[in-house]
């Protein structure tokens, strides 16, 4: 049986690729938490290599990242060994190893102009420290020459834990009014469907090693934060929950109306036909996998 080691098990997408991975072997959660046996620090990068090398898994999964957009900008070192050095690292063992690297990446790699969206050889232009170390980590395991899936994605969600659809849906029960930015483009996409399509991916590879390669993986359509929202109160409000702010109240603002830290790029969409057919997958509208983790929500509420 195959070792499957993870990283980041504890976030959205790490949760439920314990679930989406337990078919194809047997899934090793390594946690940032002192005492497990199989803790993996990503702020010492070269703690790591020790790790891999004694549970010497055949795949190694990691979903594990600084994602605090605005405070990578306080934080480039940190931001830097977490998302650059780290990655760097498991590229290294996983080379020497033989053995297959999955990791995910973002939309921010790229600078966000345009209406267009970024393929795969587009050229980057990080706006952020985000962007900026997750593209480093990219180019890292690229140049290891491992075999390795690199999924870049965007506007992740889950039902669990904090999220942009739980925030709107509190704030609209709360408020009368609610400013939604609505020059930012991009696709929802479910923690769900990115370890569903890492698995299928994975199993692919398994027969074709020539798939190796950098992906985008999102959801299918596009739509602003603004759309997003609408979409989110709107389907709670049909539900029977409690919403108060009215229909017309969700009103779309510009990104210079809310500044902060980090610069967001306005056009997040990612070109997806590349995994669509090398992988021969169909990925989803964005509107499916949302209204299916509402009712997961609101169901709990």
């Amino acid at each position: 049986m195959k070792k499957i080691l993870l990283f980041g098990a504890d976030g959205q997408v790490g949760w439920e690729l314990q679930r989406a991975l337990a078919p194809l072997g047997e899934v090793i959660v390594s946690s940032p938490f002192e005492g497990d046996a199989n803790r993996a620090d990503f702020t010492r990068p070269e703690s790591l290599e020790a790790l891999v090398q004694r549970i010497g898994p055949e795949i190694i999964v990691n979903a594990a990242a600084h994602t605090a957009v605005d405070r990578c900008e306080s934080e480039p070192e940190l931001a830097r060994a977490i998302n650059a050095g780290s990655p760097a690292v498991l590229a290294r063992v996983a080379q020497a190893s033989n053995a297959t690297l999955v990791h995910y990446s973002t939309d921010y790699v790229f600078d966000g102009s345009g209406s267009t969206p970024w393929k795969e050889d587009s050229p980057t232009g990080p706006l952020s420290v985000y962007g900026l170390t997750k593209l480093e980590g990219e180019d890292a395991i690229r140049a290891s020459g491992c075999r390795h899936l690199v999924l870049r994605t965007s506007w992740v969600y889950a039902a669990r834990g904090g999220n942009f659809m739980r925030t709107m849906l509190k704030l609209a029960a709360e408020r009368d009014a609610l400013n939604v930015v609505a020059d930012q483009i991009g696709a929802p996409t479910g923690a769900e469907l990115l370890a569903d399509t890492t698995a299928l991916m994975l199993r692919s590879l398994e027969a074709r090693p020539e798939l190796a390669g950098t992906y985008h993986v999102v959801a299918g359509g596009e739509c602003s934060w603004h759309d997003y929202a609408k979409l989110a109160i709107e389907f709670a409000r049909a539900r029977g929950h409690a919403i108060r702010v009215a229909p017309e109240a969700v009103k779309p603002i510009a990104s210079s109306a809310y500044p902060t830290p980090a610069r967001r790029p306005t056009n997040s969409r990612l070109d997806t036909t590349r995994v669509q057919r090398a992988f021969g997958l169909r990925l989803p509208p964005w509107q499916q996998g949302v209204e299916r983790t509402l009712v997961e929500m609101l169901d709990r509420n």
